[in-house]
């Protein structure tokens, strides 16, 4: 299995390489060449298996020689070994024909946890192998901060790096990123939003001698194996509702483009998704795009769904390399043309994208509404994201399963939760104490320079 760059002009990678670099050289994201197809037969036979099962059928055939069969198990086996539930990605119906995919049961209560726990996990059999350390660095709106930090403090070879927008994220997702105890984890607040923050880091990584004097690495959504661990809970879900017999539905609240994107790689792989549908917060840069074929930002507002406060969105580059075909030239094109303000997509690629993504939008006060309705007519709380994206859900009734895919626990976002219900959602037992612990965290302006000195100061050497 070979991977190559969105932008054509950094070198084909295997598995590991792909993995352990994060942002290609050019700037690009890593994708694979080819994406295998499973036979229907054995997509059929997921249905029931334990997640685990699930996970090294479906994502084995793109890791290549990179782990033997037994050791990527064992890799598997521990990485949701810590989940607080057997089912790991339980399913739970809303209503007729709607049903909520429930990906919060792991340690940071997000659904970036099924990536997270497993690259952790990943990088340090690859690390141990080599006898190598890294820099991993991630910029985050909320949730792949906590989750990254989870997945590597206490490492010994790994000094994790985490930007989050300063005031813009809760005060648990700050929490869970500022009071981790061990010397390997550092949080930064950045004057700035979510974009300034994934700028930043998209700097360093295109500063080469800084990248390769400190083994920079990524763990945002730009690295391959993120994406990669999240098909996983597509094809379960799926076929534990039919698949392939018969087609399912997905709706996604839509960020950085790299969960929903994920459901177009298991489409790709045979599975039967009919609809795949993005749902975006006010700040619905990707709703107007594939409304439109304008991929304009307009600057970030603060919503009570800050996880989806964004407005350049990193994995849309790699749906928009499969839609224009795969020209890198072209992408190359786009990717210049963003940085100077905006691009247009292409009338054929325009009509790619919406032959795979439908796409709708929420309120404020639309994501509050369904909170309190949802609570009061199924009896279920939830987050804001998953709010938005149930209410876009109900925007696109159809034949096929309907599944909304739950993205945070509701306890992550209190305020929001009790200003809609009047219910504020406790945390955990084992995050009680979470709003007594002490926080560390260094504060930085919008500035690459101070940045790099802050990782050259406080790295392990």
């Amino acid at each position: 299995m070979r991977y190559v760059s969105t932008r054509g002009e950094a070198p084909e990678l295997g598995f590991e390489d792909a993995m352990m670099t994060g942002l290609a050289r050019d700037g690009g994201l890593y994708v694979p060449a080819e994406v295998p197809a499973l036979p229907p037969g054995e997509i059929a036979a997921l249905a029931g298996r334990p997640y685990e099962d699930v996970a090294f059928c479906v994502m084995r055939p793109f890791v290549g020689d990179a782990f033997d069969d037994a050791t990527f198990r064992r890799l598997i086996d521990a990485a949701y070994a810590g989940f607080g539930h057997p089912a790991r990605a339980p399913l739970r119906q809303l209503a007729p024909n709607h049903f909520l995919l429930e990906l919060f049961h792991g340690p940071t209560l997000a659904f970036k946890d099924f990536a997270m726990q497993l690259i952790g996990g990943m990088f340090a059999e690859v690390l141990g192998r080599r006898g190598d350390r890294l820099c991993v660095i991630g910029a985050t709106s909320g949730d792949t901060g906590s989750a990254a930090i989870e997945a590597f403090r206490g490492n010994p070879a790994v000094d994790v790096f985490v930007l989050y927008p300063h005031g813009r994220v809760s005060e648990v997702q700050r929490r869970q990123m500022t009071t981790p105890g061990e010397t390997n984890v550092h949080a930064i607040a950045v004057d700035g939003d979510f974009d300034t923050c994934q700028a930043l880091v998209k700097a360093a990584f295109n500063d080469h001698g800084f990248r390769d004097e400190v083994a920079l690495a990524g763990v945002n959504s730009i690295n391959w194996g993120r994406v990669l661990a999240q098909v996983v809970y597509y094809f379960a879900a799926a076929t534990a509702l039919g698949a392939p017999g018969r087609t399912v539905d997905f709706t996604v609240p839509t960020g950085n483009f790299g969960d929903v994107f994920a459901g177009h790689v298991a489409k790709r792989m045979g599975l039967p998704v009919g609809r795949l549908i993005v749902a975006t917060n006010r700040n619905d840069i990707l709703h107007r795009a594939l409304t439109t074929g304008e991929y304009r930002p307009d600057g970030v507002a603060p919503t009570i769904s800050p996880s989806m406060d964004i407005q350049v969105s990193s994995n849309f580059e790699r749906a928009l390399h499969l839609a224009y075909g795969g020209d890198a030239r072209a992408v190359r094109q786009l990717m210049a043309e963003l940085s100077q303000g905006g691009f247009g997509i292409s009338q054929g690629a325009l009509q790619a994208l919406r032959e795979v993504y439908a796409s709708g939008r929420a309120s404020e006060e639309e994501t509050k509404a369904t909170i309190a309705r949802t609570l009061r007519d199924a009896g279920e709380l939830l987050c804001p994201h998953t709010a938005v994206a149930v209410h876009v859900a109900e925007a696109h009734p159809g034949d096929a399963p309907m599944v909304t895919l739950a993205t945070a626990h509701p306890a992550k976002f209190p305020d929001a939760v009790e200003e809609a219900t009047g219910v504020r959602p406790p945390l955990p037992p084992r995050m009680g104490d979470l709003y007594d612990r002490p926080e560390r965290v260094t504060r930085i302006a919008d500035d690459l320079s101070a940045l790099q000195a802050h990782i050259r100061k406080t790295r392990a050497t």
